[in-house]
């Protein structure tokens, strides 16, 4: 990736911790949606399709995958 992510988090997020950021900003330049633990900054990064990543949204908002 040439581009520098700019990560956020879900307006939704009550800033419990248990967060993930995501990085869509290199979504149209790098073809790649960054991903990653709000815990562990400096740990793994998942990349995902930006297609990948729409559908995951899409189905967090249909709560396809339930109450935590």
């Amino acid at each position: 990736m040439t581009d520098e992510p700019r990560w956020f988090k879900s307006s939704y997020s009550s800033n419990g911790g248990d967060c993930v950021e995501a990085a869509a900003n290199l979504a149209a330049s790098n073809g790649v949606v960054p991903v990653r633990d709000s815990k562990n900054p400096g740990g793994p990064v998942l990349r995902t399709s930006p297609a990948s990543f729409a559908s995951f949204v899409a189905g967090v908002k249909a709560g396809e995958f339930g109450a935590v």
